[in-house]
């Protein structure tokens, strides 16, 4: 019996700043917070490429480019995405203790712009997760669609009763429990370190 651990990233592992980033958009495009909203953060847009719209890193950009009306510098884009997160050592290391324990995979909501990129944005990450630092948009479905969970399960071949899911969103732990997976409201990282290890007590 393998135990698959299942991390959100974004103010789990990492505290993400969107506003930091949004100002630093802004900055590189000119277009102000509300325009970039309207512009491009909606369902045919970020919300859509969460969800495996644009499926590799270039249709993504080339859809953020439309949308806005200018090119962007991939380098650049990488960059402000980076410098909006702050790693959380000990959140790590309780991915990395549950990567002892089982499998660990990532399920962010996120593109697949992102998502070619998470090596550079996360490195911390690189020897815990290996291959398996995924977005939603691997899936084509963003949480809290019980679709995502169901085809990481399988991807997977692990029965819900054997997976453990942490997240920092009451919507995204209230689908994923529905399906039978244990979840983790993520409140800090000492709650996230004992709910890891009884996940583990009880199923050994």
């Amino acid at each position: 019996m393998t135990l698959l651990f299942i991390f959100d990233m974004d103010d789990v592992l990492y505290r993400y700043d969107w506003r930091a980033r949004m100002a630093a958009m802004s900055e590189l495009t000119g277009l102000t917070f509300l325009e970039l909203r309207r512009l491009w953060w909606h369902e045919d847009g970020e919300i859509g490429a969460e969800a495996g719209l644009y499926q590799t890193g270039d249709e993504y950009l080339e859809a953020f480019e439309k949308a806005i009306g200018q090119s962007v510098d991939v380098d650049r884009w990488v960059e402000i995405r980076g410098a909006a997160m702050t790693v959380w050592p000990e959140s790590i290391a309780a991915a990395r203790r549950a990567s002892e324990l089982g499998r660990a995979t990532l399920l962010t909501n996120n593109g697949a712009l992102l998502g070619e990129h998470l090596p550079t944005l996360a490195p911390e990450l690189v020897d815990i997760f290996g291959d398996h630092l995924r977005t939603s948009s691997h899936y084509g479905a963003r949480k809290p669609d019980p679709a995502v969970y169901e085809r990481t399960l399988e991807a997977y071949g692990v029965d819900p009763k054997h997976a453990f899911f942490a997240d920092d969103m009451p919507e995204n732990i209230a689908s994923a429990q529905k399906l039978g997976i244990t979840s983790h409201l993520f409140l800090d990282c000492a709650g996230l370190h004992r709910a890891i290890d009884e996940f583990a007590e009880s199923h050994g």
